[in-house]
């Protein structure tokens, strides 16, 4: 049986007295699992991730992390468990140059110095940031400012890894970095990723969609399973991704590309196609 790195039950929460933004939320996240959480302007789901990573209090239900309830007793031991990336890259950094932004985290949990810099060497190969080690944050682009804040992030080495709009602040090709470095890092090891996002397309890719609607889980499925229901997806204000439209307008054309819903699926199914003929 697969263990789920995070359940959610009956969790409720209201910045204001009355004013339920959250309510009466249950679902399971598998370890390992790449989990996008989407939803209109207001549904919820960036409070959720603030709820995950501990940084708004509950009104009421159950938050477990890895198998241990979220509470001011163990907040500490959870929050050494996940790291979580936000939009915008210029409120993350701290060191005065990359290498010393890595070590942050690192310095704050005490490692011994002599292991130090192997640390930061390989989470900065992780992400693609090697050579940009002694450079000034400042002088970096936003997606290389967000890539240098998730090497922070693994360097502490959690087990969950939770992406807060993290791409949202970004120009394209910064989006674009981004959205390859989490495929990358879920592809290499067991790390389980959340993202709060609005790009379907990184959706997409995702093995697992949690849909919020009004302060509620409207729907826990896959990719497939939320995207065939466009009329559903129209009522709450969402879209099909780029790729999925492209799909449809192919098959209206006569052109099969299987039941792909990624571009780099449906590239793969073309070329093999052609191949054949």
């Amino acid at each position: 049986m697969q263990k789920n790195i995070v359940e959610v039950k009956d969790l409720c929460f209201e910045y204001e007295e009355g004013a339920k933004t959250i309510e009466h939320v249950s679902f399971s996240i598998p370890e390992g699992s790449y989990t996008t959480i989407i939803g209109h302007n207001g549904s919820g789901k960036s409070t959720i991730a603030k709820l995950l990573a501990g940084l708004l209090e509950k009104k009421s239900g159950t938050i477990i992390i890895d198998g241990i309830e979220l509470n001011e007793e163990n907040l500490v031991k959870i929050r050494n468990k996940m790291g979580i990336v936000f939009q915008n890259p210029d409120n993350q950094f701290i060191g005065s140059t990359v290498r010393d932004d890595i070590a942050f985290g690192l310095e704050n949990h005490c490692v011994p110095q002599e292991e130090m810099d192997a640390i930061i060497e390989t989470n900065a190969e992780r992400v693609g940031m090697s050579k940009y080690l002694e450079h000034e944050p400042t002088k970096l682009s936003g997606g290389q400012k967000q890539r240098v804040a998730i090497a922070g992030v693994l360097a502490m080495k959690p087990k969950l890894l939770i992406f807060d709009e993290a791409t949202s602040m970004l120009d394209p090709r910064g989006k674009s970095e981004i959205k390859k470095v989490i495929k990358e890092l879920h592809k290499e090891s067991n790390l389980s990723i959340i993202s709060i996002t609005h790009d379907l397309d990184e959706v997409a890719a995702s093995d697992l969609v949690v849909v919020m609607h009004k302060g509620h889980v409207d729907t826990v499925d896959t990719p497939h399973g939320v995207f065939d229901d466009e009329a559903k997806l129209k009522e709450m204000h969402l879209d099909t991704p780029f790729s999925m439209k492209l799909r449809r307008a192919l098959e209206k054309e006569g052109v099969h590309v299987g039941n792909h819903i990624t571009m780099e699926g449906m590239v793969k199914e073309l070329c093999q196609s052609l191949s054949n003929t």
